[in-house]
């Protein structure tokens, strides 16, 4: 009776190669594992660069990393949902544009004939006297329930598409960014849609409680050396943040959600509404997407056909999966998203400081969204060999 060779221990082929788990020490296992490690790689980038850029310490410069952060998480939980279902939404950026200009055509307090005269909107729904809503009492709840139901419309729509007519998410919200982008542009001829009333930007950019941080003896305190502390649009992005985050970890069709991104086919043998939840998860992304919309077009004071545009998805994919959440669908966690959030805007910050041009920060941008994919496989691969 002759032995087997072992596959690996073969002549010739060399021992069999260690899994990652056992290359890794206990603690950088448990470290890549953390809920926490984009949180830990934050913080230790921020401590790492401030003797090299000392102004990124500065009140100043943390109360503008903070009022950057609330938009974009609003509309990176959406993506979360749709990502860890095992989709993608490409769609969102022109969902923010869209809906951005619908408030400006609803809500303006006035309008320039000179600049919008060849809109299509021009003279049905906005005027020289401002837009359909200017002066009603409700406009500014009327203006926003527009807008979400705009974007409900078209989350349904991708979400349709994707569960009922079994279309790749990629190709759909592609579609989607492309068709309704131009729509927005198209409605004002790519100009900008102001004034908005003071209501409405106060939602982008009020203040509850501020910080003064100077000489308390000085008989007139420079706006400059007041810092937003506690915001709406701080408590808006929270508040969304954990909504979505009850609805995701503590409920069943937060559970339905993970199942059908781990195992669409063994999620519907199981007795899962499969197409009812992936379209309600789009219509989330979507609805996410507007209310980041409300939260951008107030802070800019206007409604902005190309408000999603450029490389705004690029930054909200990339915090979402710099926060760990899988690619392949079925990991994922608002938490995580924060902390995705916080490290991007912590990075595009510091790469403006640098003084670096608008390319040099796209590329360096890709290059982190890349790492963090690869961490991404370098996680799942580590979570399959601990299962084992």
């Amino acid at each position: 009776m002759t032995d087997t060779p072992v596959a690996g221990n073969l002549p010739g082929t060399g021992a069999a190669r260690p899994g990652l788990a056992s290359s890794l020490s206990r603690t950088a296992q448990d470290l890549l594992l953390s809920d926490y490690f984009v949180l830990y790689l934050s913080l230790a980038y921020f401590i790492v660069l401030i003797p090299f850029l000392p102004t990124l310490s500065n009140p100043a410069n943390i109360s503008n990393i903070l009022s950057n952060m609330w938009p974009l998480l609003v509309v990176a939980t959406g993506q979360t949902f749709v990502l860890t279902v095992g989709g993608i939404d490409l769609s969102q950026g022109s969902v923010i544009g869209l809906t951005s200009v619908i408030a400006g055509a609803l809500l303006a307090t006035s309008a320039s004939g000179s600049v919008l005269a060849n809109a299509p909107i021009w003279g049905i729904i906005i005027s020289e006297d401002g837009g359909l809503l200017a002066g009603h009492p409700g406009a500014i709840w009327i203006g926003i329930g527009a807008m979400l139901a705009t974007a409900a419309i078209i989350g349904a729509i991708n979400g349709i598409s994707v569960a009922v007519l079994n279309m790749p998410p990629f190709m759909v919200t592609l579609v989607g960014l492309i068709v309704f982008g131009a729509l927005a542009i198209w409605l004002t001829q790519s100009e900008n849609i102001r004034p908005l009333p003071e209501s409405f930007i106060q939602l982008g950019k009020g203040d509850i409680v501020s910080v003064y941080l100077g000489e308390q003896d000085e008989p007139r305190i420079p706006r400059r050396q007041i810092y937003s502390f506690v915001t709406y649009p701080m408590l808006i992005a929270v508040g969304i943040a954990i909504a979505a985050s009850i609805l995701l970890s503590r409920t069943v069709f937060g559970r339905y959600v993970y199942a059908i991104g781990a195992n669409r086919r063994a999620a519907e043998i199981s007795g899962v509404p499969v197409r009812r939840v992936i379209v309600a998860v789009f219509v989330i992304s979507a609805l996410c997407a507007a209310a980041g919309s409300i939260l951008y077009s107030a802070r800019l004071e206007g409604g902005r056909p190309t408000l999603g545009e450029g490389a705004f998805l690029l930054d909200v994919i990339g915090a979402v999966v710099i926060g760990g959440t899988s690619l392949f669908g079925g990991r994922g966690r608002i938490l995580w998203t924060v902390f995705g959030v916080l490290f991007f805007v912590l990075l595009s910050n510091t790469l403006n400081l640098m003084n670096l041009s608008s390319f040099h920060i796209d590329m360096v941008k890709g290059a982190v969204i890349l790492g963090a994919a690869m961490l991404n496989v370098l996680r799942e691969r580590l979570i399959r060999e601990r299962s084992r």
